[in-house]
């Protein structure tokens, strides 16, 4: 991951100098978007594992929190 923002912010810092070619432009967008993408995934996993402890003791998973509860 670190190769790929390192590449995302020369992709950038080549934007503000000269301007990227059609074919930077798309590497540059892939880039972003797999980054954003595991950044999400990231954070999923992260909400996923947490839990919330109510002053009264007891604990609920944050991901269980907002599954659709059936009516």
């Amino acid at each position: 991951m670190d190769l790929k923002i390192e590449r995302i912010n020369e992709l950038y810092r080549k934007s503000q100098a000269e301007g990227l070619t059609e074919e930077e432009k798309a590497e540059q967008a892939a880039l972003r978007k797999a980054y954003v993408e595991a950044f999400h995934n990231n954070m999923r996993g992260n909400l996923d594992r947490m839990k919330i402890q109510y002053p009264d003791g007891s604990i609920e998973n944050v991901k269980d929190r907002y599954k659709p509860k059936n009516k």
